[in-house]
């Protein structure tokens, strides 16, 4: 018999349906919800791989005070009684909560009406803060509320999308996919992507702006100045809905094309191309996402970008309108219950005092905080200095994604009071703790989350929940009982808080606030288990409506929105030391700090060490060449270790770097160390994309490469990278090799006995070492060691873990590292759904097969999740031009 829960991805803020299904052997298959209306049964690389992610390797499955089991009396009791001491003695502005967009919205709830109605402070923070903060501070000014005014729907109504900012086919794959079929059918849909990198989003775009690094506001300011003197401006609308137009016009209208260029990067002809189809073009979409958001003038880009729509009224309307794509499945849901430290619950103002007495008197708390409280980089900056001297992090790990990341280690190394709640045990903050409390994951789980376009899905469990593990919203509600507000914090459960929520977002609302979902203040279990997907509002009288502000109704104090003056920042001359900019972000199969996706083998198959994409021109001038180690350097005097991927979709002068990888996947590797913690005035968020460094070739004594049944114990390299592969594990390293010699070091890290068989080789001219280690049949580990970058063919020594070895003649071809003559070698993985490598798709199309959709049938890759498409083209445009020479 099988059962099928229908609930929704926790990754990307798309907000995926998906239906579990579980056997009756307890095994767990995932597929898209056909009904869901975001993804209509699509699911990404990511989502596909969900079952392979649940797995309890690596769990916190009980609480732990100072690295000892206790249990959750002590433990909750201890965490009750250090924050009331520390805010009798230091006053309520001593503690915090840094929270996560991986909370559930009830999760969210509970903490921030412990922390702002109850505790008195706003010192509760979340990493959505990291994503999503400029663009809440650009909707604050344009609309007076975080209103989202535009819906997915938009996407495929539009006759022109602008993506600014966001690789959408990594990032936000299944949008891509919808963008992507959307096209397919109206070829003479236009797409404009604007990024510094040739992204593999660019696959569709019929126009690349390759802009300079914080150029986005002079492009969009240089279009408003454009689209006045095309006679585009709808003057109705300006005159109607709006004010400041001309202030913000005037603030534009500076610079002629020739500076423009200068500012953006991107060449006259290009822009003018732009600029004459936003103009020309009614149906007009703006996606934008962490490009612009992670910027010290980020809100100044949002708001650029706004002001170009306001200014022309394509808001609000089919196929119209900006649509901030948000990082996290519930980043949005963070921001409507106040989440962040500058906003109150249900999208009311920390700073208006009729607002603060209205949740004050609807939660009926004894105190409630007013000012806005630290945010996320001053939140640390304050750990640091002692200011806080207690702080409770949920499902984040803020020592390797804040920005001058080994500054917050030393921080949370140094604070008097540390409490950690995480489904994972090891992790870099973690193990910082001085409480660690298991948390429920996905699949255990019970609540909300709300995604870009601001519609609400349940997240439901179909998996029993694991050791001592708790909800994290229990967590918060127990220490409330335990520091005295016991009565409004004992919930029956989830359903009960969401009540409650909804409540409160109809509380004294009369039309003034944007966040209202009344309809369900009286909700009860059942219902609220059988809640369907729906986007907000829905009032008590059941009004809703997927769009805002076509026809006005902003929500300021005279209803109108503002279009806010933005000045194009001056551009800094760099230190010649450090001359490139670095961007980071996401790739394609990898989620945050991968305490998920770490898990899946197939996850990692695709990209399975830290990179650095530069460009050859630049790579050549450093005598850096495709595949060597690189050393960055940055100007806070922190620097990593990362592999060189030379691409001409980098632009010169400018390097990117994934931010996934951490202390216990590649602690070189953790690239956020080397962000400065300079944030957006306004709105807080960090420059997570503009850090000043420099850049050489990293020379190690010798470079390795190890597959092996288990994790080794013993790492003593300056560079090394772990990644699961199916079978065990795969190892990339560098520096010096231990002094004892290899074998021994392969038996001690591998907890190798007596009885397994070594068998080596040595290449004494070219210096090549190579060692195999056996148990019977079984291949236990292969060690490659050269003094150049390995030549392996990683993938087929991978799967040799899973074959059997019973020709002893046969094992010596491993010493190779690649198959015999005639063999089958898939290559390195490029579409992860179903394994198939790089190789495998050059055949194809040496037999012929001349399209994606020919390799599709052929291979079944890009078909399922379609992730990998772009990379498909690239690979047959390179085919095709070596069959033309």
């Amino acid at each position: 018999m099988l059962t099928e829960t229908k609930t929704t991805c926790p990754y990307c803020g798309v907000g995926c349906g998906v239906i579990a299904t579980v056997d009756v052997t307890g095994k767990v298959s995932v597929r898209g919800d056909p009904d869901h209306p975001a993804n209509y049964g699509r699911l990404c690389s990511k989502g596909s791989a969900l079952a392979e992610t649940i797995g309890l390797d690596g769990r916190a499955l009980y609480p732990e005070i100072l690295g000892e089991r206790a249990s959750w009396d002590a433990s909750l009791d201890m965490v009750a009684r250090t924050f009331t001491q520390t805010i009798a003695a230091h006053g309520p502005d001593s503690v915090a909560f840094y929270v996560s967009g991986q909370l559930l919205t009830e999760d969210y709830y509970v903490a921030n009406k412990l922390m702002k109605g109850f505790i008195g402070s706003a010192n509760i923070d979340t990493n959505s803060r990291l994503c999503m903060a400029s663009s809440v501070a650009g909707h604050r000014r344009a609309f007076g509320a975080d209103t989202v005014p535009a819906c997915y729907e938009d996407l495929e109504l539009a006759d022109l999308v602008v993506l600014v900012g966001s690789n959408m086919a990594w990032c936000h794959p299944v949008l891509y996919q919808r963008l992507s079929a959307a096209k397919a059918l109206r070829p003479a849909m236009k797409v404009v992507v604007i990024d510094p990198r040739r992204t593999a989003t660019c696959d569709i775009a019929d126009l690349h702006l390759a802009v300079r690094a914080d150029g986005d506001i002079a492009l969009f300011s240089g279009l408003l100045a454009h689209l006045a003197q095309s006679g585009a401006i709808d003057e109705n609308y300006v005159g109607r809905h709006t004010s400041g137009f001309a202030a913000a016009l005037l603030a534009a209208s500076h610079g002629r094309l020739a500076e423009l260029s200068e500012a953006t990067g991107v060449s006259g002809m290009l822009i003018r191309q732009f600029f004459r189809l936003f103009a020309e073009t009614q149906k007009v979409v703006t996606c934008y996402s962490q490009g612009v958001n992670q910027s010290s003038v980020g809100t100044d880009k949002v708001n650029a970008i706004l002001n170009c729509h306001l200014a022309t009224g394509r808001i609000g309307r089919p196929g119209m309108g900006p649509l901030s794509l948000t990082g996290q499945p519930n980043a949005m849901g963070g921001r409507e219950v106040g989440g962040l430290a500058n906003m109150l619950a249900a999208h009311m103002a920390i700073e208006n005092p009729v607002q603060r007495d209205r949740v004050q008197r609807f939660w009926k708390g004894p105190v409630m905080a007013d000012k806005p409280g630290l945010k996320a980089v001053d939140m640390f900056k304050a750990v640091a200095d002692g200011r806080i001297k207690a702080i409770w992090i949920a499902s984040t790990n803020p020592v390797v994604s804040m920005p001058d990341a080994d500054a917050v280690k030393a921080a949370l190394a140094a604070c008097p009071f540390v409490v950690v709640s995480d489904i994972q045990k090891d992790t870099d903050t973690a193990r910082l703790a001085h409480v660690l409390l298991p948390a429920t994951g996905w699949g255990e789980k019970s609540g909300t989350v709300t995604n870009s376009e601001r519609r609400i899905s349940r997240q439901r469990p179909f998996l029993s929940v694991p050791g001592e593990a708790r909800a994290d919203w229990w967590q918060f509600a127990e220490v409330a009982k335990r520091m005295g507000f016991r009565s409004p914090f004992d919930y029956s459960g989830p359903a009960a808080i969401y009540a409650e929520h909804a409540a409160l977002s109809a509380f004294e609302n009369d039309g003034e606030r944007d966040f209202d979902i009344g309809a369900h203040a009286g909700i009860g279990d059942q219902v609220y288990d059988d809640l369907l997907p729906f986007q907000w509002p829905l009032s008590h009288t059941g009004a809703s409506q997927a769009r805002f502000f076509a026809e006005g109704g902003f929500f300021t104090a005279d209803r109108k929105a503002r279009l806010v003056p933005v000045a194009t920042p001056v551009m800094q001359i760099p230190d010649p030391k450090f001359s490139f900019t670095l961007n980071t972000g996401r790739i394609r199969d990898h989620w945050h700090t991968m305490t998920r996706t770490g898990k899946s083998a197939r996850l990692s198959a695709h990209i399975a060490e830290p990179f650095c994409e530069i460009h050859p021109s630049d790579a050549d001038k450093a005598g850096i060449g495709d595949a060597d180690l690189v050393r960055i350097d940055a100007e806070n005097d922190r620097s990593i270790i990362v592999r060189a991927l030379l691409t001409e979709r980098q632009m010169r002068g400018a390097l990117f770097v994934p931010m996934h990888w951490t202390g216990e996947t590649a602690p070189s590797a953790r690239v956020d160390t080397l962000v400065s913690s300079l944030a957006d005035p306004l709105s807080g968020q960090p420059a997570l994309k503009m850090a000043r460094v420099g850049v050489s070739r990293y020379v190690p004594q010798m470079h390795g490469f190890l597959i092996t049944v288990t994790r080794p114990l013993d790492l003593p390299f300056a560079y090394w990278a772990i990644a699961r592969t199916e079978g065990g594990y795969r190892l990339e390293f560098a520096g010096s090799p231990p002094a004892d010699g290899w074998e021994p070091w392969l038996q001690h890290s591998l907890q190798l006995g007596e009885d397994e068989q070594f068998s080596g080789y040595v290449d004494r001219k070219t210096g090549d070492y190579r060692l195999l280690a056996f148990d019977g049949d079984q291949l236990l580990a292969a060690l490659f060691v050269s003094p150049q970058p390995v030549s392996v063919s990683r993938q087929w020594a991978a799967d040799q873990l899973k074959q059997s070895h019973a020709d002893r003649q046969a094992r010596s071809r491993l010493f190779a590292g690649r198959p015999a003559a005639g063999a089958s070698d898939k290559g390195a993985i490029v579409c992860s759904c179903f394994s198939i490598g790089i190789n495998e798709i050059s055949a194809a199309a040496h037999r012929g097969c001349r399209s994606i959709e020919a390799i599709g049938a052929a291979l079944n890759a890009g078909t399922n999740c379609g992730s990998c498409r772009p990379e498909i083209r690239r690979i047959l445009d390179a085919n095709q031009a070596l069959a033309a020479e």
